[in-house]
């Protein structure tokens, strides 16, 4: 069962810039087995080596099912520097599976897709609440805090976070 959820009104104990990246995968050609097995394989791995060293830079995971033939996963991460690090790491799971999925997708006709995109969202432009939810996203990868410390609405969290965000004033 999962988490236990938590009653009381929170929000995400971030502070500073937090750096969201999603990545994802989209099975293409079902019965091409070969080449999106690797490619969803690779990803387990690669989530449990992070996890395990603290120092990686991934603060939290959360994989997403969006279809049948896809998954996603976000990832926040402490810094942009440190995602950029691993990725380019030859001695990590990354580089060896990219290289992996290039070398399948020349014969695969598309058989296997996969996607990212990379947010660095500064400080005073992301806000969150959860109510009655185990900790989730941004307050699961921060810990979570009483939502009264950095405002009840929406608005009062954007002007706490130290910034302006579209439209939102201090």
């Amino acid at each position: 069962m999962s988490a236990q959820p938590i009653p009381e009104r929170v929000t995400a104990a971030a502070e500073g810039d937090v750096v969201v990246f999603l990545i994802g995968m989209r099975i293409n050609r079902l019965r091409a087995v070969r080449h999106w097995l690797p490619a969803l394989r690779a990803m387990p791995r690669m989530l449990k080596e992070l996890s395990r060293d603290e120092n990686s830079g991934l603060l939290g995971y959360q994989a997403l099912a969006g279809s049948p033939r896809g998954l996603t996963v976000v990832q926040y991460w402490g810094s942009r520097e440190k995602l950029l690090a691993y990725a380019a790491d030859r001695n990590k799971e990354h580089r060896p599976a990219w290289a992996d999925f290039n070398r399948r997708a020349r014969g695969s006709e598309g058989s296997v897709g996969i996607w990212h995109e990379t947010y660095v969202v500064p400080a005073g432009s992301y806000e969150s609440i959860y109510s009655g939810m185990p900790k989730q996203g941004l307050g699961k990868a921060y810990g979570v805090e009483p939502v009264a410390k950095r405002g009840e609405r929406a608005a009062e969290r954007f002007a706490s976070a130290g910034g302006r965000a579209h439209g939102v004033s201090a």
